[in-house]
């Protein structure tokens, strides 16, 4: 049997966090407003419109850099500048979600990647290029936080991870297609060309997303900075290290092992498939492998959310982990597209507990200022997953083995640890 708790001192079973209304006195936040339909649809203009643009190219930019001049150590300054700019992004994201509110802080990274997407559109070398993909990929960062915030708002906190879950159902609908129009483009007009006129959709596509957000979000639809403590409150990232419960703690280590894994390859994959393999793919067939990945991924959230509920959080955690660390094994036996089928379908479904883990976070975060110490998880995480990135581009000139072989490893590592701990705190249980 395994069994769910929050933390060592916590009984076991489902967790209940204060709501909204209990605090509300003690520390002067109001209480939230349900999101309209209106300020949901200018939410998810963006999570489609712009995460369409953001898509269409980002696992082609590795080639796109390539053919602008850049080698492998490009191609690993670009993953590594790409984790850090994402961290960046993700802690003053979730403080201006706090002070400012979710409309201005979307519309102004809208904008920012908008003016990315232009840069890769003219972009003649590739350090240009790198500049435009950082500002066009700070987006999901920025907007992550600001997205769930506004879900643990609306529904109780036993349901954020169906609520949650919805939503990355949602934003992998253009993960899904953008790889496919993009593999298009390239085959019809090659690598370059090709790429380009995928960037400029994304532009176009990012600046109807900040008219849409104009025109839909409501100002109000996250508390202003005159009545809502976190956003009074001054900017201390170091008070929430410091403040970091132990459950928190172990799943922050475990969850920044894992990154090590998915980031060592990540920028490598399509060269793997274009490139390593005795039977190099397309660029249309590596875009059909990304879209079951994607589809495999929104399959399984639901299944994912049920299972979290009936096996507690920190288990269905476990299980999301141990796919990370099978898909570099699966990619590195990979020498046919069946495989490559096989291994894109088993990195889809590490998806299944991902929206759990993120739940999970929120529900381990102050609830005055979720969206700040969510931002702030995300921004350190990923600062040393940008160390992953670099190290994947020292690995993969070495060689395209060790590469994987090395992200394995930091897999395993990862889910060993939480596993360990989860055990150690009695929040699961073997029977």
């Amino acid at each position: 049997m395994v069994e769910h708790a929050e933390s060592a001192t916590q009984p076991l079973g489902p967790v209940t966090l204060p709501g909204p209304s209990t605090g509300a006195s003690s520390v002067g936040v109001s209480p939230p407003q349900r999101p309209s339909l209106r300020d949901a649809t200018g939410l998810l203009s963006g999570t489609v419109l712009l995460g369409l643009g953001e898509k269409l190219g980002e696992r082609f930019i590795p080639l796109f850099l390539v053919n602008l001049g850049g080698g492998a150590l490009a191609v690993g300054l670009h993953q590594a500048a790409t984790n850090l700019v994402g961290a960046a992004a993700a802690l003053p994201g979730g403080y201006m979600t706090d002070r400012i509110g979710s409309k201005r802080a979307l519309q102004w990274f809208a904008a920012l990647a908008s003016l990315g997407f232009a840069l890769l559109v003219f972009a003649s070398r590739w350090p240009l290029a790198i500049a435009g993909a950082l500002m066009a990929l700070s987006w999901s960062a920025v907007s992550l936080p600001a997205a769930l915030v506004l879900i643990t708002r609306a529904i109780p906190t036993r349901n954020t991870a169906w609520g949650v879950s919805l939503h990355s159902l949602v934003r992998r609908v253009p993960m899904a297609v953008g790889p496919l129009v993009a593999g298009a483009l390239v085959a019809a007009r090659g690598e370059v060309l090709g790429l380009r006129i995928a960037f400029a959709v994304a532009l176009a596509l990012g600046v109807v997303t900040i008219v849409a957000q104009q025109l839909l979000i409501r100002p109000a639809a996250v508390p202003a900075t005159s009545d809502h403590a976190s956003a009074r409150a001054p900017f201390r990232p170091l008070a929430a290290l410091r403040s970091m419960n132990r459950p928190l703690r172990d799943l922050f280590i475990a969850d920044t092992l894992i990154r090590f894994c998915e980031q060592i390859p990540y920028a490598f994959v399509v060269l793997w498939c274009m490139r390593e393999i005795p039977r190099p793919v397309s660029a249309w067939v590596f875009g059909q492998l990304t879209a079951i990945e994607m589809v495999v991924a929104m399959l399984v959230y639901a299944p994912g959310a049920w299972l979290s509920s009936r096996i507690g959080k920190p288990a269905a955690v476990a299980i999301t982990f141990a796919f990370f660390f099978a898909f570099p094994l699966a990619l590195m036996g990979s020498r046919s597209y069946g495989a490559l089928v096989f291994a894109f379908a088993l990195r889809g479904l590490k998806e299944i507990g991902e929206p759990t883990r993120k739940s999970l976070i929120l529900d381990l975060c102050p609830e005055d200022a979720r969206a700040t110490h969510f931002g702030w998880y995300y921004c350190v995480r990923d600062s040393l997953a940008a160390v992953a990135a670099a190290l994947g581009a020292v690995l993969w000139h070495a060689s395209p083995a060790a590469n994987l072989i090395a992200a394995a490893a930091f897999g395993m590592a990862g889910l060993a640890w939480y596993t360990a701990a989860a055990l150690r705190a009695g929040r699961v249980r073997p029977t």
